[in-house]
């Protein structure tokens, strides 16, 4: 009996122990789980930012380029350089991998859509495009290059800007810019003849949208990366060799560019108009502090002035700028999707808007290995340059007349673009650029040519001396999309200089070229790029 109590009171015991354990156990009422959310109001992609009324998109590419016979991986011509020179330096190819990533955001607000947007891009380039160790000196620290060491690499920032009532501030395409930049058709980011900030720029811009797709933009661009190429001190001399540029002496950013457009957008197509207001001003007449005499009452006044830099005095600042119009034409008879698209520009003291790329403005020194031309009996190459600039000033002190003497350029570029069918298209593009120096900057040139090359006595009969030239380009690119955003594509691209000078001199080389007579001819050079992309 008192064995059957036990085993009662024992199993009660346990019934009580579980019912409070189930208990424990009751399911408690959970949080509700907040899912990601389609955003609609922008267009595929964007979606709602979990918790907030904001939109945010991710995406970007991964490209892969091998260029031949380059001075970038991205087709610039060989146009410079051991490239330009085509000696065994020189590399034959590049190569570069990127991936971009790209991040946009946008608000609702009682003010209209308040949008931030970035890209970041994450590559590996060929190292330099020369294995000249008068240029490439890994030891002493070439950081631009040991970037792209083993295992190195880089980011690169294109676009970081808020966008808001209208209004843009941060890293963006400049008001003076086209929607295709530099790019009508082209893969290359060196095709010459226009604008092209297609990696952003510093600006304030505001947009006002009149109806009917007719809108004006008006801002203030930082030039100091994207809007200057040289303005060149003749008294520091050019390089023996006659060709290059030294002496860039321009000043401090004094004042932003003030740039705007008038721009159509309809079914048909697109025209815009713009413009910037660009100062061009120096820094000094005298560049090398350094060797300044001390003024005292054994130095003429002339000399003490001109070997301090603050003490020499400077060029009057002079205002330059430029002008743009674009069109493009859709819904040609050629097939659906095709388009044209071609851009006119004129500038004096704002070159950068001319002779333009993705980066800097190229200067240009080619030799006959590269392009052709022909070779006179004695001559050991040829070679064609020109010198890219906004302005040549010579000081007083050195016998110029001290003022700034503005350079005026002109460019064409334009692509007919043809999709053959929803896996091929192609592109055919070109440009036409010139670069003119007025009669007296042509004169102070020449004079300090003729000087830093050893003189008349060692120049040809029939020498002459003109900085002024002209660049054509024309290429084409086909492109295969087997899959949607997986397309694969190649270009090649003809670069002709066509320079004002003739005859032939004796000249210091460049190593390794000798110190020989060279024959001034112009140049003709080709360049391959290959291309893959997965866009996403």
């Amino acid at each position: 009996m008192k064995m059957i109590k036990t085993l009662i009171l024992g199993s009660a015991a346990g019934l009580l122990a579980m019912g409070g354990a189930q208990a424990a156990d009751l399911p408690v009422k959970a949080k509700p789980v907040e899912y990601v959310r389609i955003c609609s109001l922008y267009g595929a992609g964007f979606w709602y930012i979990p918790g907030t009324d904001t939109c945010i998109k991710l995406g970007g590419y991964l490209r892969v380029d091998t260029g031949f016979n380059v001075s970038s991986p991205y087709d610039a011509p060989p146009w410079s350089g051991d490239v330009g020179q085509g000696n065994r330096y020189a590399d034959y190819f590049q190569t570069r991998s990127r991936m971009a990533l790209t991040v946009d955001t946008r608000t609702a607000t009682e003010y209209g859509v308040v949008r931030t947007f970035m890209q970041g891009d994450f590559q590996f380039s060929t190292l330099g495009a020369s294995r000249n160790p008068n240029v490439l000196n890994t030891n002493l620290g070439n950081a631009g290059n040991l970037l792209d060491t083993v295992g190195g690499g880089y980011v690169a920032v294109e676009f970081v800007f808020i966008q808001f009532a209208g209004f843009t501030f941060g890293k963006s395409a400049s008001a003076y810019a086209t929607p295709w930049h530099g790019y009508p058709g082209n893969n290359s980011s060196f095709l010459l003849g226009g604008h092209d900030t297609v990696t952003g720029v510093n600006n304030i811009q505001y947009t006002a949208q009149f109806g009917n797709g007719v809108s004006g933009t008006i801002g203030l661009d930082d030039p100091a990366v994207f809007s200057r190429t040289t303005v060149l001190n003749l008294s520091t001399g050019l390089p023996a060799t006659g060709a290059g540029v030294t002496g860039n002496a321009y000043g401090g950013v004094h004042a932003p560019d003030i740039v705007g457009n008038i721009r159509v957008d309809q079914a048909w197509g697109l025209f815009q108009i713009s413009g910037r207001a660009h100062l061009v001003n120096a820094s000094y007449n005298s560049l090398t502090a350094a060797t300044a005499q001390p003024c005292n009452a054994f130095i003429s006044a002339t000399s003490c002035q001109f070997g301090a830099s603050e003490t020499s005095g400077h060029p009057s600042d002079k205002w330059g700028g430029s002008v743009m119009a674009a069109l493009q034409i859709k819904n040609i008879p050629t097939g659906p999707g095709d388009d044209i698209k071609i851009d006119a520009s004129f500038a004096k003291g704002d070159t950068k808007n001319v002779i333009s790329t993705s980066g800097t403005s190229p200067n240009f020194l080619i030799f006959s290995p590269q392009g052709g031309g022909s070779v006179t009996p004695g001559a050991y190459n040829s070679l064609g340059f020109g010198a890219t600039t906004e302005a040549i000033f010579m000081p007083v002190a050195g016998g110029g007349d001290g003022s700034l003497h503005l350079t005026s350029a002109f460019g064409v570029r334009g692509a007919f673009n043809h999709n053959w069918d929803p896996y091929w298209s192609s592109s055919l593009f070109g440009s036409y650029s010139a670069v003119r120096y007025d009669g007296t900057a042509k004169l102070l040139f020449c004079n300090e040519f003729i000087r830093a090359t050893g003189g008349a006595g060692v120049k040809s009969a029939d020498f002459s001396c003109n900085p002024d030239f002209n660049i054509s380009q024309l290429g084409m690119v086909t492109r295969w999309t087997p899959v949607k955003n997986l397309t694969f594509s190649g270009e090649v691209m003809w670069t002709s200089l066509d320079q004002k000078f003739t005859g032939s001199s004796l000249l210091t080389g460049i190593a390794p070229k000798p110190t020989a007579v060279y024959n001034f001819a112009d140049q003709n050079i080709f360049s391959v790029l290959a291309r893959v992309q997965r866009n996403f």
